[in-house]
């Protein structure tokens, strides 16, 4: 049986993560990781003089997993009811008789599978980094292109007042860019080894205990915590918790292009690439396939995230509950992130807005999204609040009989004070887009060396 996982299914694999990130997770990858590592403390347990120069060197040379024998590997781990025993096992039946002994030398096995994390976020960080700088420099890239083009805003779901999408985009853009931010600020809190034996203690190496640590940090270019963190699980779920927020922010997009993609709205499409189907029955059927997943995998996400949150309750020095239950959600929450951010590029590079269509759905609105502006006009001369009153009164009244705003508002004696020249300035619409051009071109500027 093979594709029991989604993940490892050859017909929607595609859909919940990515072959770079399946490749970290699979035996294939994780094991030449703990090879990696193994090597990584044996060659600093050599510099420390805790183990022989040739030992480390053996071991080094034997850290291949094309050389391991991955079944051998399984039958053991079943066998000892052991994480690490199955590999131990492997990789000593490959080496010289006088290495043996001097494999995982005090070692245990959140040190290895813990340092794998460090590595993993490593790596999954730098895919992050990757698609949401793409992400970002394409909707930075929006903005800039609709700088100056009218759209409805909306709240509660109805029409508020007039926007740009250039707007629109550049709180896309400028979230993204806080994302970018939170990862290369924590990088150096969760990219860290860990190293502290059977308690943390590093009192098997004596010591040369805190040097080994630094060595075994520099073989591996991670950094060196200041503690060992066996049962500080916070570093785990600050990243996954990161993951899960770019992926929300990646689902809010996806869900933004969803609705204005709906036909009587139509301002906003994906790009449909020739031959994809959006329905079997319905032949007319053109999806939002790419932002109605994106929704999808960040849900997924962000419930997995909780198991991280709940691992940061640990019992004493060591609780196998809580770390445990991250070899499960690190690979899922990794895979399906690196899915949402390279579909996350991939919907903003062939988004498609509509300038036309976004005006007519101003138009059709008759000149009531631009009620702020009149009632602001009318502040002035008889107080804010009277004014909204005002302004409210005829606007609902003209809705209920089908006027248009203009004619709703000149019924009104109160809004005498406004007169019609003022009202017909004030009935433009770009006297309610504010400062959106503004807020555009701060968003871009404060972006340093992102594409334009």
């Amino acid at each position: 049986m093979t594709g029991a996982h989604p993940a490892d299914s050859a017909i929607f694999g595609h859909l919940w993560t990515t072959p770079e990130a399946s490749a970290l997770f699979s035996d294939e990858g994780r094991t030449q990781a703990w090879l990696q590592i193994l090597a990584a403390l044996a060659q600093a347990q050599a510099d420390a003089e805790l183990i022989p120069a040739a030992a480390a060197g053996a071991i080094r040379a034997c850290a291949d997993v094309s050389r391991i024998d991955l079944a051998f590997v399984a039958e053991q781990t079943r066998a000892s009811g052991h994480s690490t025993v199955g590999l131990i096992r492997a990789l000593r039946s490959v080496l010289p008789a006088e290495a043996r002994e001097w494999v995982y030398y005090g070692a245990t096995v959140q040190d290895l599978s813990d340092t794998w994390f460090a590595l993993v976020f490593r790596a999954v960080g730098d895919i992050a980094e990757r698609d949401v700088t793409r992400m970002r420099d394409r909707a930075l890239e929006l903005a800039g292109r609709y700088r100056d083009t009218p759209m409805c805003g909306r709240t509660h779901g109805q029409p508020g007042l007039p926007i740009t999408f250039g707007f629109k985009a550049a709180v896309w853009a400028a979230e993204l860019d806080r994302h970018l931010e939170r990862l290369r600020q924590g990088r150096r809190r969760w990219e860290v080894v860990q190293l502290g034996g059977a308690l943390g203690t590093m009192e098997f190496w004596g010591r040369q205990a805190l040097g080994l640590l630094e060595g075994f940090a520099r073989q591996l270019g991670l950094g060196v915590p200041v503690i060992p963190w066996i049962t500080a699980r916070d570093g785990v779920a600050e990243f996954l918790w990161l993951l899960a927020a770019i992926s929300a922010t990646a689902g809010k997009i996806g869900n933004e292009v969803y609705q204005l993609q709906r036909p009587e709205i139509g301002e906003l499409r994906e790009s449909l690439p020739p031959g994809t189907v959006g329905s079997i029955t319905m032949p007319h059927k053109r999806n939002p396939e790419i932002s109605e997943h994106l929704v999808t995998l960040a849900r997924v996400i962000r419930a997995q995230a909780a198991v991280a949150l709940d691992g940061m309750v640990c019992e004493h020095e060591r609780d196998g509950r809580a770390w445990k239950a991250e070899w499960l959600v690190v690979p899922e929450i990794s895979m399906a992130f690196a899915a949402c951010a390279a579909s996350g590029a991939r919907m903003l590079d062939g988004l498609r807005a509509d300038p036309e269509r976004m005006l007519a759905n101003i138009d059709a609105r008759r000149g009531y999204l631009l009620s702020e502006p009149v009632m602001r006009a009318l502040a002035n001369r008889i107080g804010k609040h009277s004014a909204h009153d005002s302004v409210y009164a005829a606007a609902m009244r003209g809705l209920d009989t089908g006027q248009d705003f203009r004619t709703a508002l000149r019924a009104d004696s109160r809004l005498d004070p406004v007169t019609d020249a003022e009202l017909d300035e004030l009935l433009q619409v770009r006297s309610a887009l504010g400062s959106c051009a503004a807020f555009v071109d701060r968003v871009r500027r404060s972006c340093p060396g992102a594409g334009r």
